[in-house]
């Protein structure tokens, strides 16, 4: 049976990806986050945003095995940005725009969603083995990684914690 209620739950201190249909666990995962601890902020700061997302993007040809890309920066993050002068009104505007109206497997659209001052294409990936951090995604061993890519639609909320 199709689970009701997907969704993705990351806690980086346990460095643990979970699973859930509602309240209900049906599957964990180990799993690696950036090298630097914190929430992300700027670009290159390799840390794994934390707060709530969701998929917008499947990579099947990946060259980290799979991926599900997620909507960060999202508005929360858009809002930061603006407030703390990172962002300006205009790619601020187009921003949301795109977050709420626009294809994020459209190349133009993930070039202007995700190369910003806040950073992005922070994926769930594959090819976690044999490392120890990532730049900012969230990495799974690649049999794990083709499970999950497999479960989720695009839509699924992913939750990641400190």
């Amino acid at each position: 049976m199709m689970p009701k209620q997907l969704h993705i739950r990351v806690i980086k201190s346990h460095q643990e990806l979970y699973v859930l249909d509602g309240s209900t666990l049906i599957k964990g995962y180990p799993c690696i986050t950036g090298s630097n601890t914190g929430d992300k902020q700027i670009e290159g700061d390799r840390k794994t945003p934390e707060g709530c997302f969701q998929i917008v993007f499947k990579n099947p040809h990946s060259k980290f095995y799979l991926s599900l890309g997620l909507d960060y920066p999202n508005k929360e993050d858009a809002d930061r940005g603006l407030e703390q002068g990172l962002l300006s009104a205009d790619i601020y505007n187009q921003l949301i725009h795109d977050l709420q109206h626009s294809d994020m497997a459209n190349e133009d659209v993930q070039n202007r969603v995700w190369k910003t001052p806040l950073g992005g294409e922070i994926f769930i990936h594959g090819c976690a083995e044999g490392r120890t951090g990532t730049a900012g995604c969230v990495a799974l061993a690649n049999p794990d990684m083709a499970e999950l890519y497999a479960l989720c639609p695009l839509g699924t909320a992913v939750e990641i914690v400190a």
